[in-house]
C-alpha cells in the first residue's frame, strides 16, 4: 500500500535534539515526519509526545521520504561528520530533483559548502543550518542561522519562522547566504560563546581565589549584574549555577565540579579559521587555549608538587575597597565581551568576503537575540551599530560601544594589572585588553618584524616615505637596499 504524503516537514534523528525539534515544529501546526535509524526511538517519542501534534512515523528512509509533500524538506540532527554524509546519501538516493535536505547539526562550513554542491549536482537543495539553544531551545524556540539558496528559503523560511524563538515581535531567523553561509555564522557564535564563558569564569575566579568569596556570594553577585547592560542568558544561568547546593556533600555543586572543560570542536574552528583569514580573534582563542590547559590534568598536577615560583593568587584588595573592585571587574567583563563581538564579527565579514556570501550582520545580531547560548540585552544595540553603518570597519568604532569602553578601559586596566601582579591568570581579559591598546596604537613593533624577515629571507619591506617595495643587504653594514 502507498503511504500517503501528509506531513509538510520531517525530522531524521530523534536523540534529544533531534526530538525537541520535531515536538516544536508539531507544536506549531506543522505535521512532522520523523524517522530515526533504531526504530525503538520513534516509538518512544510517539508513545511519550505523540498527543502534541501530528506526527508521521516510519520505518524506513523510503517510507520517510514518501510520507513528505513536494517539495520534499527533512532535518537531519545525528552526529556531524560521516553520519552525516551516510543520512545526506539515503535521503538524496530517495528524493527527487527540488527536493530539500536540511543539516540540523554542528558540521564545519566547509563539509557543507562540499555537501551543497554534491546535492546540487543531483538536482536538490541542501541547507547547513546552525541550530543555537541546546535541547530547551531546540523545544521551546531556538536561534536559527540557515545558509542555501533562495528558492529553497521560500520553502523553509515560513517552516522555520514557525519554530524561532521570538525577540521584541520577531522570530530570531534570517537566510543568512548561500552554501555553507549558515554554518560559518553558527560556528562564530559558538566561538564567541567560549570567550563570554571564559570571561564569566575569569570574573567568578576572580571573586572566589582572589576575594576568598564563596560560590553563594559571587552568584548573588551575578544576579545583580543581570540587571545591568551584562544582562543575558549566560549571566543569569551563571548565578543559578553558582547558588546550587550538591545534595550528597551540601557544599555549592561548582566547588565539586572537576575543573576541567570539555569542548566539541566549533571554538577550535573558529580560531583556525580566523587565522586562515588573518583575522586576529584573540579573546576567543585565548578561551579556546584556557580549555585546553584546564586538561592538561597531568602536567598541572605536577606543577603543584614542583612549586613554580610566582606570588599567592590572592588579591591585595582591602576589605573598604572590596565593593570597588567588584565594580571594576563587571566593567572589564563588559569592555571584554564587546571585544569578543567585534573580533567574531569581523571574522564573519572576512568570511563573506573570502567565500562570496551577502551577510546581513544587523540581521545576524537580530537573531542572536533570542533562543541562543550567547543571547543578551546589549545584541539591539550591536544590530543598531550594523544597521546605521557606524560599525562598518569595526564594532569597536560605533559611538556607543566606543563610549562604553572609554568609560570602562580604567578598570579594566586595574583589573588585568592586579590579576597579574598577584598571579592569577586572566587570559581572556588581558588578550581582549591588548588587542583594543593594538587597534589603537599609531605605530607596532611589526617594523621590525619585517625587518628580520627581510633579513633572513628577503621577503622585503614597505617604506612609510614612498610606495614600493625593498630589500636591504642586511649581512653587509652600508650596502645599499634595492627597489625590489
Amino acid at each position: 500500500m502507498a503511504v500517503e504524503a501528509t506531513a509538510n516537514i520531517g525530522v531524521v534523528g530523534l536523540a534529544a535534539m533531534g526530538s525537541n525539534l520535531a515536538r516544536n515544529l508539531a507544536h506549531h501546526g506543522n505535521t512532522v515526519a520523523v524517522y530515526n535509524r533504531h526504530y525503538e526511538r520513534t516509538e518512544k517519542l510517539i508513545n511519550e509526545h505523540g498527543n502534541e501534534g501530528k506526527f508521521v512515523p516510519s520505518k524506513t528512509i523510503e517510507e520517510f521520504v514518501a510520507s513528505l509533500k513536494r517539495p520534499r524538506t527533512a532535518i537531519i540532527m545525528v552526529k556531524a561528520g560521516a553520519p552525516t554524509d551516510a543520512v545526506i546519501n539515503e535521503l538524496a538516493d530517495a528524493m527527487e530533483p527540488g527536493d530539500i535536505i536540511v543539516d540540523g547539526g554542528n558540521s564545519y562550513f566547509e563539509d557543507t559548502i562540499r555537501r551543497e554542491k554534491e546535492i546540487r549536482a543531483r538536482g536538490l537543495h541542501f541547507v547547513g543550518c546552525g541550530v543555537s539553544g541546546g535541547e530547551e531551545g531546540a523545544l521551546n524556540g531556538p536561534s536559527l542561522m540557515p545558509g542555501g539558496t533562495e528558492e529553497s528559503w521560500k520553502t523553509l523560511g515560513p517552516i522555520l519562522k514557525s519554530i524561532a524563538a521570538i525577540a521584541e515581535g520577531e522570530p530570531c531567523v534570517t537566510h543568512i547566504g548561500e552554501n555553507g553561509a549558515g554554518h560559518f555564522v553558527k560556528m562564530v557564535h559558538n566561538g564567541i560563546e567560549y570567550a563570554d564563558m571564559q570571561l564569566i569564569a575569569e570574573s567568578y575566579d576572580l571573586m572566589h581565589r582572589g576575594l576568598g568569596m564563596d560560590a553563594a556570594e559571587i552568584g548573588d553577585v551575578f544576579e545583580e549584574w543581570n540587571k545591568t547592560e551584562l544582562n543575558s542568558y549566560l549571566i543569569e544561568i551563571t548565578a543559578e549555577v553558582l547558588h546550587q547546593v550538591d545534595a550528597k556533600t551540601g557544599k555549592a555543586l561548582v566547588d565539586v565540579i572537576v575543573d576541567r572543560a570539555g569542548m566539541k570542536g566549533t571554538g577550535t574552528w573558529t580560531v583556525q579559521t580566523a587565522l586562515s583569514l588573518a583575522i586576529p580573534v584573540t579573546g576567543i582563542a585565548e578561551a579556546v587555549f584556557a580549555r585546553g590547559l584546564s586538561g592538561m590534568t597531568e602536567q598541572r598536577a605536577e606543577a603543584q608538587k614542583q612549586h613554580l615560583a610566582g606570588p599567592e593568587q590572592k588579591l591585595d584588595v582591602a576589605s573598604a575597597e572590596r565593593a570597588a573592585f567588584i565594580e571594576d571587574i563587571r566593567h572589564a567583563l563588559y569592555a571584554s565581551k564587546i571585544v569578543a563581538y567585534a573580533q567574531g564579527f569581523d571574522e564573519i565579514q572576512a568570511g563573506a568576503k573570502e567565500y562570496g556570501w551577502n551577510i546581513d550582520l544587523a540581521a545576524v545580531a537580530r537573531i542572536w537575540r533570542g533562543g541562543c547560548i550567547i543571547r543578551a540585552q546589549f545584541l539591539n544595540r550591536v544590530s543598531e551599530a550594523f544597521e546605521s553603518g557606524e560599525a562598518d570597519i569595526s564594532l569597536l568604532f560605533a559611538p556607543y560601544f566606543k563610549d562604553a569602553i572609554a568609560k570602562a578601559q580604567d578598570s579594566w586596566r586595574r583589573v588585568v594589572a592586579k590579576a597579574a601582579l598577584n598571579g592569577m591568570p586572566t587570559p581572556a581579559f588581558a588578550s581582549s585588553l591588548s588587542y583594543y591598546d593594538g587597534l589603537r596604537s599609531d605605530r607596532l613593533p611589526a617594523a621590525l618584524i619585517q625587518g628580520q624577515r627581510d633579513y633572513f629571507g628577503a621577503h622585503t619591506y614597505g617604506r612609510i616615505d614612498q610606495p614600493g617595495a625593498f630589500h636591504t643587504l642586511w649581512a653587509e653594514p652600508g650596502r645599499p637596499e634595492i627597489t625590489a
